[in-house]
């Protein structure tokens, strides 16, 4: 990281950037050029290891993608604001950021439910009474975080 001034060092810290996000952009392999999508999320820590939780249909892209190689990228960002000084003519923006990389695995079956309220529970809805016959047409995966790295900038105005 260039701007060792910005990195988020402790590792709870970056937890707590992480909980603020609502959106995960996953990166895969795609021959000459990345895929990246937009996800909704959830988060675990277990054992020390991240666990990030995703959800969508039985087939796609990105299923596709993680059968020939589980690897991916992740990005998510929040607290963004713009902070202008008048006085100098500059601007800069405030944020929150993490990023890294780990491996896909899909979720079982039956630990499908479990994942999905880990899910929910991201966004503040951990006893949604979610339809119990969308389980078998959803596809739950889940990314084991290997490396992760967290930046931020938050300047006064």
């Amino acid at each position: 990281m260039r701007r060792k001034d910005r990195e988020i060092k402790e590792v709870s810290d970056i937890i707590e950037v992480i909980k603020k996000c609502d959106v995960c952009r996953l990166a895969f392999h795609d021959g000459d050029y990345p895929y990246i999508i937009p996800l909704n999320f959830g988060m675990e820590v277990k054992e020390g290891q991240i666990l990030l939780y995703f959800h969508g249909a039985l087939e796609g892209k990105k299923y596709e993608l993680m059968a020939k190689d589980n690897r991916a990228g992740f990005e998510m960002d929040c607290c963004h604001e713009l902070v202008t000084e008048e006085s100098t003519g500059n601007c800069t923006m405030n944020y929150e950021s993490v990023s890294g990389y780990g491996r896909i695995e899909m979720v079982a079956e039956n630990d499908k439910h479990r994942a999905l309220c880990i899910l929910m529970g991201h966004y503040h809805q951990e006893d949604f009474p979610f339809n119990q016959s969308v389980i078998p047409r959803t596809n739950v995966f889940c990314l084991k975080v290997e490396q992760i790295t967290g930046k931020r900038r938050l300047k006064l105005k």
